[in-house]
């Protein structure tokens, strides 16, 4: 593994459209095999959504979960385990306030059940995962009436509960206020250093993609024992001095992110 230049890897993105690419990997083998070959490329870290392997649609099912960190050990591959937590956080607004509100699309649960495929597969000791997912605002995704919702409180229990179950939180961030209350979880001691944020930026309702944005975010960074500001990396300071943030784009996201 590059301990160098962290590499981080979403093998099938977070868009539901597979048709969008011949390529996406949609059943557990297919998801885990990306996630090998992903790692052996160079990858330090592998992000990893699940589908439902008959109709190609996001699932939150921990069976799906265990199959492909299972496969990904069995490899023997050298490589960080990310699942995602994301899922669980949509609710589409009708166009008659509550009336219609939640509206089709909505998939709105409590934060304990968006991450119940991490608290099983820690109780049950097998398959853990290194990291998981907390998206620390909320936020509209694209021009419609959907967006995604995660509180204070329910941030509050997702931080405890990875902190419980000893699993590190990767913290996204899209927008700047996010970095605001993430610096608040510190204070009440529910994220513990190192901390590795995701630096979400492009998408639909989330900070743009550019050297402004990446300036702009240096200022509002928490220090933490290991690390200093740095305004030529937005999340640089929430590392370790000697590693190096990096960049990719993904579906319709440009993400930086330091561990």
């Amino acid at each position: 593994m590059n301990h160098d230049v962290i590499i981080s890897c979403a093998v099938t993105g977070d868009d539901t459209k597979v048709t969008k690419s011949p390529h996406c990997a949609v059943t557990p083998e297919q998801i885990a095999a990306t996630a090998v070959a992903a790692a052996q490329a160079g990858a330090a870290v592998v992000h990893i959504h699940v589908r439902d392997p008959d109709t190609g649609a996001f699932s939150m099912e921990t069976r799906h979960y265990r199959e492909v960190v299972k496969r990904i050990r069995e490899s023997k591959v050298d490589v960080i385990v990310n699942l995602t937590c994301g899922m669980g956080g949509y609710i589409v607004v009708g166009e008659q306030g509550l009336k219609d509100t939640p509206a089709p699309g909505s998939d709105f649960v409590t934060q304990e059940d968006r991450m119940r495929h991490v608290i099983d597969l820690c109780h049950e000791g097998l398959y853990r995962p290194d990291i998981a997912t907390l998206d620390c605002g909320s936020l509209n995704f694209g021009d419609g009436n959907r967006a995604y919702v995660s509180t204070p409180n329910y941030l509050r229990q997702g931080a405890a509960i990875a902190k419980d179950l000893g699993v590190k939180p990767e913290l996204e961030i899209f927008d700047t206020g996010n970095l605001w209350f993430v610096k608040q979880l510190i204070k009440e001691g529910l994220l513990t250093a190192p901390r590795s944020f995701s630096c979400a930026w492009g998408y639909p309702g989330a900070s743009p993609p550019t050297s402004v944005t990446c300036w702009r975010w240096s200022i509002p960074c928490p220090r933490t024992a290991t690390g200093g500001r740095s305004p030529s990396a937005a999340c640089r300071c929430l590392g370790r001095p000697n590693r190096s943030c990096w960049a990719a784009t993904s579906g319709s996201g440009w993400r930086t992110t330091c561990i």
